[in-house]
């Protein structure tokens, strides 16, 4: 028996494909991408208004507030050092509150209410807004409390709304 050998040298090619590598991102990556970046700057921007609404009404509340103790302080020091209330009278209730210092040239001493802020008028004087501009004053309220035997006694209110 006789082996042939047919082999013959025949060059090989062998090809291995690699796989494709895509550059880029596929459409519904891009989207959930675009959707989660949307939501994030949603959120960072809701909280960013929330935290400036919270700081103007903190500046409003803040400036109502100072407004308000201003005034009370200078009305109660003016009554303080008051010689006598000429208005209201005792047991009743005005809107304007008359008052005699101990210096003649600012008798009568008056405070009242008018166009929404408060206002003092000494003696002959013009009047002067002592409330603040970006406040507006209401139901302002003097009550004479005092005892006949008793040195004066006012109850003073009012209501003070910011303005935006």
């Amino acid at each position: 028996m006789k082996l042939e050998n047919n082999l013959t040298s025949r060059p090989r090619s062998c090809s291995f494909s690699k796989p494709k590598i895509e550059n880029g991102f596929s459409l519904i990556e891009l989207l959930l991408y675009i959707s989660l970046s949307g939501i994030i700057l949603l959120s960072i921007l809701t909280f960013m208004a929330s935290l400036l609404d919270a700081r103007v009404k903190n500046q409003a509340i803040a400036e109502v507030d100072q407004s308000g103790t201003a005034i009370m302080q200078l009305i109660t020091q003016t009554i303080r050092n008051a010689t006598a209330i000429n208005s209201p009278s005792s047991g009743t209730s005005a809107s304007t509150l008359s008052l005699n210092t101990a210096v003649p040239a600012n008798n009568p001493t008056v405070f009242d209410l008018s166009g929404g802020a408060i206002r003092i008028t000494e003696g002959a004087g013009s009047p002067v807004n002592i409330s603040s501009s970006r406040v507006v004053v209401s139901n302002l309220n003097f009550q004479n409390l005092s005892q006949p035997s008793a040195p004066g006694n006012i109850r003073l209110s009012f209501t003070l709304t910011h303005i935006h």
